[in-house]
């Protein structure tokens, strides 16, 4: 026998006994499975499969990063994996890692090493990971995740406590905050909040996957109008779409009270939807209901369940006047699911969708003229391709974009994405009167729609109210954890205003990547923080991804300070960083 220090991986199937009771064979099945893909993912980690008794997978690794990227990979894995499986038959697994001594004997392990790393695996939640202390003190600043301290445990025959973590996979690390700002507080300290997790699919038919999805959008978009409500963002959300979702775990990760969930089955041209409303922190189920209607009346199936879902919630939220009964929802069905797929594919972000949604967004203006949502979203459609230059005519593609939105706001004046929409035209055209006006009504109308915050923060800043800026992009970040990089940016441009270089810096620092005129305003930030040195690595980084950049042809126009002495700060920072003029 002999010892060596080794990263010990237990894995075990969570609810085996009862899924034996109801099937043998198709649990033996499923069990035979997920092993084998939980050992080709160990041995892809560098890992060594040790044992797979009954529905455990023991292995270790010699490194503890390569043991929790590899249980990191199972958990995804397995969860694309029941994805495919009804929700009954899922098998879910717990997963502990220790780092330890351990005691070798014919490809045996042996020792508290292993016994840890079992007893950890009991305390993970379904789905989850928990670690040691050890193995946290290895991996915390090496991997991109966040860590729940749940403190120190009497483990089962383990002589001395062992402090316990819970990884949170991929959660953003909290914004910076200006000096003497007071912490942020969960989502649900304020009132009421909720998430509602995408509808599952029960049609069949992969093309019904769209018109799912623009369901559950819909409701959630209805639910954010309700300004007692906070409401996790739909990019948020739609993170959990094909998972298999611990309610509990996500309402803690989110710091939410309730959650929405709920299934659609679409026939012909009837549909049945189940939806059910859970209180998170009791786990229990609030409220339930199945809707069986013809396709026609989607919308009076929408109130329906809002209006219910307000009406259950703690203290019984006042709702605020319903302006459903003013807006104009299209008669024709076919407009409405030409609406709903291309709002999914604007969503991801790319040319080629971004094309075929503005096909789809255009059928829809033809289909019914008078659907102010479709051109609204035209114009959202158009000004993602303007915002990415994927348009052969700036100037054209504006003046259409401008056209849309006049269509829309004559339509209907309580769509909250024409406001929202006319507001950064208004922005980039300097023209603040305007810009202020409807970023308000947008604001009015859905206050939970991260994209309408975030916009409030970032027009404050190009006001010079920098601090108040900060605040209502930190709410933006709050309400939709999983948001794009540009957020980062919007915050530094406004620690930047406030002359707070440092963190400016740091939310710059948090970006993936940054373009030619990110790079130049780090370098700005950077000078202004003292450190010219490093200020002039960004101008070069810069420079080498534009060579032709200049202050004032391409970087000033891109800013719109309303005040002179902020745009002037901006200039003469990007200069002493040394971007020629």
């Amino acid at each position: 026998m002999q010892r060596k220090l080794a990263a010990i991986l237990s894995a075990d199937a969570a609810g085996y006994s009862r899924l034996m009771g109801d099937d043998e064979i198709a649990t033996v099945r499923t069990l035979s499975v997920c092993q084998k893909l939980v050992c080709d993912i160990i041995a892809a980690h560098r890992g060594r499969t040790i044992d797979t008794p009954g529905d455990n997978v023991l292995a270790e690794f010699g490194s503890a990063v390569d043991a929790v990227e590899a249980a990191l990979a199972m958990q995804t894995q397995l969860q694309a994996c029941n994805a495919d499986i009804p929700e009954h038959r899922r098998m879910a697994f717990r997963i502990g890692v220790n780092l330890g001594e351990v005691v070798v004997e014919n490809d045996r392990l042996y020792g508290d090493g292993v016994n840890i790393a079992a007893r950890l695996e009991a305390l993970a939640d379904v789905g989850g990971i928990c670690i040691s202390g050890k193995v946290h003190d290895e991996v915390g600043r090496k991997l991109d995740c966040a860590f729940d301290d749940l403190g120190l445990h009497e483990l089962h025959n383990i002589a001395a406590p062992v402090r316990v973590y819970r990884i949170v996979a991929a959660r953003p690390a909290e914004a910076p905050r200006p000096s003497g700002a007071a912490k942020s507080h969960p989502p649900h300290a304020a009132g009421a909040s909720i998430i509602v997790l995408p509808f599952v699919n029960m049609s069949g038919v992969a093309e019904q996957e769209f018109f799912v999805d623009g369901l559950t959008e819909d409701v959630l978009t209805e639910l954010s109008r309700f300004r007692e409500l906070f409401v996790i963002s739909r990019n948020t959300s739609f993170k959990y779409k094909g998972q298999v979702v611990d309610v509990k775990k996500v309402a803690r990760e989110l710091g939410v009270q309730y959650v929405l969930e709920g299934s659609v089955r679409r026939a012909g041209e009837r549909i049945r939807i189940t939806v059910q409303l859970i209180d998170a922190e009791a786990d229990r189920h609030v409220w339930a209901e199945r809707y069986d209607r013809q396709l026609e009346d989607i919308f009076a199936i929408q109130d329906e369940m809002t209006s219910a879902i307000v009406a259950v919630l703690p203290g019984r939220v006042e709702a605020a006047m319903r302006e459903r009964a003013a807006r104009k929802p299209t008669e024709s069905m076919a407009a409405y699911e030409c609406v709903v797929t291309a709002k999914v594919l604007h969503h991801r972000s790319n040319l080629a969708d971004n094309i075929e949604a503005l096909r789809l967004i255009t059928r829809a203006t033809e289909l019914d003229p008078n659907y102010a949502h479709a051109h609204a979203w035209r114009g959202c459609i158009l000004g993602q391709a303007w915002t990415y230059g994927w348009c052969a005519d700036l100037a054209a593609q504006q003046v259409e974009i401008q056209r849309e939105l006049t269509i829309a706001l004559g339509l209907d004046d309580n769509d909250s994405d024409v406001h929202r929409i006319l507001a950064a035209v208004f922005v980039i055209q300097n023209n603040f009167d305007k810009a202020v006006y409807h970023q308000q009504r947008a604001l009015s109308l859905n206050p939970n729609d991260d994209l309408i915050v975030v916009q409030q923060g970032e027009i404050l800043t190009w006001l010079g109210r920098a601090d108040e800026g900060v605040e209502w992009i930190l709410k933006a970040m709050r309400l939709n954890p999983f948001h794009p990089d540009r957020f980062w940016s919007h915050l530094a441009r406004a620690h930047f205003v406030a002359r707070r270089y440092d963190q400016a810096v740091a939310c710059l620092q948090h970006m993936t990547k940054l373009s030619d005129v990110q790079h130049a305003f780090l370098a700005a930030c950077l000078v202004r923080a003292g450190d010219a040195a490093t200020a002039a690595t960004h101008v070069g980084e810069a420079l080498k991804l534009r060579p032709t950049l200049r202050t004032d042809a391409d970087c000033l126009p891109m800013l719109h300070y309303k005040r002179a002495d902020d745009l002037a700060h901006h200039r003469d920072s990007l200069l002493a960083a040394g971007l020629p003029a």
